[in-house]
């Protein structure tokens, strides 16, 4: 079962961010992906934008979506121990 959260915020602080609701949700999808919170998947949900659509603004910020370099070396060193 899917369950909803509200979450309510002063009225002012979109504007004052100069962001718009759909803006707010990128921003916080985009950060909680970046931060291993989020899978891929559920970071396009939280931004309303289907997987596809959600890796372009991922890689336009320069954010991989297959981990970060000391990942990537790992995963190298590992596939090189397994093919001896």
């Amino acid at each position: 079962m899917n369950a909803s959260v509200n979450l309510e915020l002063p009225a002012d602080l979109l504007s004052s961010a100069r962001m718009t609701l759909e803006e707010l949700r990128l921003e916080l999808a985009v950060h909680l992906f970046e931060q291993k919170r989020l899978s891929l998947g559920k970071a396009a949900q939280l931004a309303g934008l289907a997987k596809w659509d959600f890796v372009p603004v991922l890689g336009a910020r320069e954010i991989s979506v297959f981990g970060d370099a000391e990942q990537a070396l790992a995963d190298e060193a590992m596939l090189a121990v397994m093919s001896k």
